[in-house]
């Protein structure tokens, strides 16, 4: 981690001098796309074949599940999870930034099966026995679903504190989640709970080569023979650098394909009085098949049409100043993971507390169903929030004096107190009225599809036709639950937009499919309507928020491209209008591209004010 420094100027050099294992332009994950290289000017021109680009991207998940699933890993992981179950441990999901919230919803998912089986009065084997036997560990807590929380991400002593404080032992399995494969928090929480004696998996995206010969962090795991690797290389993102994208979605596939496996073996083992789904063994076969019949209607032009009809909503909605607002249940969490990553991928306004009065409105936001945001916040996460609470007398134990007190400063913002300020259930509603121009979007999977008809999410978009706003629907169901959607709407009379993702037949305990395919939609949703609003040029996120090293990293490579400089005077360049934007930052106000502002400002040797200017104008 870069030695505390005060001048922008002095903070470019200490991470020149010291973050050179941050630098990762030879990672693959990194690389720029050759299928997607013209992005941004396919996708101004056609949103649908803007999204036709990114969903050809997908293709790589495909494949590389195709490779994987035929491996015998699927079964391996199995073995290892169920012995882990059977014995009365449990398991962990481990991650930062997109595969924090992907360690958030695996927990969700699993906890969730049980909470709705208890529902149902099924009691073998007793759901109690069964719901808290998974954990998730996200550097910052739960309140980093929301925000990125600056230093846990770069800093391996977070990542065992973390996993420590919720008691990883000798009896548990940790899921080690990255996406570059070289996040030093992850890595963190590998190595605590391989002291502790518990089984560990290290899920990655990148060659193990690569990663040997550039990240020594990453090599030392690699070479661990007693952590099992779980290598997931897709290949280059669609968008350069945004591992939000395939190595996400693939690991999504991935640990639920193990999920389900597990727990179709847990039930048989348990005397479960329903029909099984098949065994455990077909699972792989099942995914493989229904993924590649899935990827070929998301390719199709009905639904690209569909969906690019919301990406010119959302997109002029934005232009003129209007929001999105979603509604979503039992897919709340993945929505949840879409729209505030938007924020650092895009630097958009990034969730607006109900009462910052100083805060930019946010541009998107979720609302579920609860009654009250306490009650939405533990129906989404299926538990009860777990954030970050320490002590600066405990971060001493790990930190020295002045970064104690720094990340004491910051540790005092993530707290519980400050999730709840993030008002998501109906109680939400009222500080965030509806107004001509804005857009409601229903996201729904096939058991909530009777909200829609009289319930929440029916009333919502009532409210919307009323205020003059965009309504829209996005579903993933089965062809019949796609049918009573269609039949519904046509008695309703309603006129607004359906994205109808029809999802394979195959059932599942776990929804894997539908869940990836939701993903992939939104991911496509997002990024296409990001694109048209100038905030990628070609492949490139120029708008990325530099909040780690990683990333600052990458906005270095980016102005050095852009700009025709070297990587150091990029460096220098970016730190000086890090400074620049910061009070607005830290205000939750809008502020301009840190990549955009540092190539204007080099390439027209401008001022940090008329390169903002500059910025402004060139992309209208």
């Amino acid at each position: 981690m870069p030695t505390p420094a005060r001048t922008p100027r002095e903070r470019a050099e200490a991470f020149l001098r010291d973050a050179v294992q941050f630098r990762l332009g030879a990672l693959v994950t990194e690389a720029s796309h050759p299928r997607s290289q013209d992005l941004s000017q396919v996708a101004r021109q056609d949103a649908a074949e803007g999204l036709a680009v990114l969903f050809d991207v997908d293709r790589d998940v495909v494949e590389a599940f195709d490779r994987w699933s035929r491996s015998g890993q699927p079964e391996a992981l199995r073995d290892d999870l169920l012995a882990t179950l059977q014995a009365g441990g449990r398991i962990f999901f481990t991650g930062c930034g997109a595969t924090g919230r992907l360690s958030i919803q695996l927990n969700a998912i699993w906890r969730g099966f049980w909470q709705e089986r208890r529902a149902r009065g099924l009691d073998r084997p007793p759901p109690d026995d069964w719901e808290h036997r998974t954990e998730s560990v996200m550097a910052g807590g739960d309140y980093a679903l929301i925000k990125s929380v600056e230093g846990f991400e770069d800093f391996e002593p977070f990542g065992r504190k973390q996993i420590a404080d919720l008691g990883v032992s000798g009896g548990d399995v940790v899921l080690a989640i990255t996406e570059g494969g070289e996040t030093s928090f992850v890595i963190g929480t590998a190595w605590q709970a391989l002291e502790a004696g518990a089984r560990v998996a290290f899920v990655y995206n990148n060659p193990d080569d690569v990663l040997r010969a550039h990240v020594e962090r990453s090599r030392r795991i690699i070479d661990e023979p007693r952590i099992r690797k779980v290598n997931l290389t897709t290949g280059a993102m669609a968008i350069t650098g945004s591992t939000r994208m395939q190595a996400t979605s693939i690991q999504l596939l991935a640990l639920l394909t193990v999920l389900e496996m597990t727990l179709r073996d847990v039930l048989a083992h348990g005397g479960d009085p329903g029909p099984l789904i098949g065994p455990a063994a077909g699972v792989p076969e099942a995914v493989r098949e229904g993924l590649r019949e899935l990827h070929t209607r998301l390719t199709g032009e009905r639904l690209r049409r569909e969906l690019a009809r919301l990406v010119v909503a959302e997109e002029q909605a934005y232009r003129q100043g209007a929001r999105t607002s979603y509604f979503a249940d039992a897919l709340a969490v993945d929505v949840l993971t879409d729209t505030t990553e938007r924020s650092p991928t895009f630097c958009t306004p990034s969730f607006r507390k109900w009462d910052d009065e100083e805060a930019s409105e946010s541009w998107a936001f979720l609302f579920t169903p609860a009654s009250t945001s306490e009650a939405a916040w533990a129906r989404l996460l299926s538990r009860e929030p777990q954030t970050i609470e320490w002590t600066e007398d405990e971060l001493r134990a790990f930190l020295d004096e002045e970064a104690a007190e720094r990340q004491g400063a910051i540790v005092g913002e993530i707290g519980r107190r400050e999730l709840m300020r993030f008002r998501i259930g109906l109680d939400g509603l009222p500080h965030r009225p509806l107004r001509r121009g804005d857009g409601v979007t229903a996201v729904v999977a096939e058991r909530d599809l009777p909200l829609l008809d009289g319930g929440a999410f029916g009333a919502a978009l009532e409210r919307a036709r009323e205020a003059g706003a965009c309504r829209a629907v996005i579903a993933a169901a089965r062809r019949s639950g796609l049918a009573r959607l269609t039949a519904a709407a046509a008695a309703r009379g309603d006129d607004g937009r359906t994205v109808a993702l029809e999802t394979p037949e195959a059932t599942f305990l776990l929804d894997p499919l539908a869940r990836v395919g939701v993903k992939m939609v939104l991911n496509a949703l997002s990024t296409c309507t990001m694109v048209r609003l100038g905030r990628v040029l070609g492949n490139r996120m120029i708008w990325v928020v530099p909040s780690n090293l990683k990333l600052v990293d990458r906005s270095t490579r980016y102005i050095r491209d852009l700009a025709s400089v070297s990587y150091e005077e990029a460096c220098r360049a970016l730190f000086e209008v890090i400074e620049y934007v910061e009070p607005r930052r830290r205000a939750g106000k809008a502020y301009p591209a840190p990549v955009g502002v540092a190539t204007m400002r080099l390439r027209h040797g401008l001022g940090l004010a008329e390169a903002e200017a500059r910025l402004v104008e060139e992309l209208g």
